[in-house]
């Protein structure tokens, strides 16, 4: 499973940008900077929102264009064995406790269906492309990440589209 962490426009949290993006219908008109990414195919399996909402745009068996040229564990093309999760932030803003703890609810869940994602199988996106990407950076504290998924249980209020 990758952690990833983005927000559009950067910087700003709470609009549509970053589900017009991963639909394939992010408006290049809409802010100086959706002009350079408007056209890219870019995916994740789920995001995790501020508040903590968390929505699904890929079923989980199949692959999302989320990890880019990437390598993990000596395998090239992580897009095609790995799981995307994006978590709305950025370099400068610490995430937020709640979506942590539907990280770690969301990741239970997937290591109940998928037992090779193991606790040490949960890297960041700049673990796959150290040179290429940052997220999900600094703000966001792995050790909080791994105490809170310690006591996670596996419960979602909605089903996961596996296939």
């Amino acid at each position: 499973m990758v952690v990833h962490a983005i927000s559009l426009p950067p910087g700003e949290f709470g609009g549509c940008g970053v589900d017009d993006l991963f639909l394939g219908c992010l408006d290049g008109d809409a802010h100086p900077f959706y002009r350079e990414i408007a056209n890219l195919k870019v995916s994740a399996h789920f995001l995790i929102k501020r508040d903590g909402t968390l929505t699904q745009y890929v079923p989980a068996a199949q692959m999302a264009w989320h990890a880019g040229v990437s390598q993990w564990q000596g395998r090239n093309k992580c897009n095609d064995f790995s799981i995307g999760v994006e978590l709305e932030g950025d370099e400068n803003t610490a995430f937020e406790i709640v979506q942590y703890q539907q990280l770690a609810t969301l990741t239970r869940t997937l290591q109940g269906r998928y037992p090779t994602i193991t606790d040490k199988n949960i890297v960041g996106h700049k673990d796959i492309a150290p040179n290429r990407k940052w997220d999900p950076g600094p703000g966001f504290d792995w050790q909080h990440f791994y105490k809170i998924l310690s006591t996670a249980k596996a419960t979602l209020e909605w089903p996961i589209v596996w296939d």
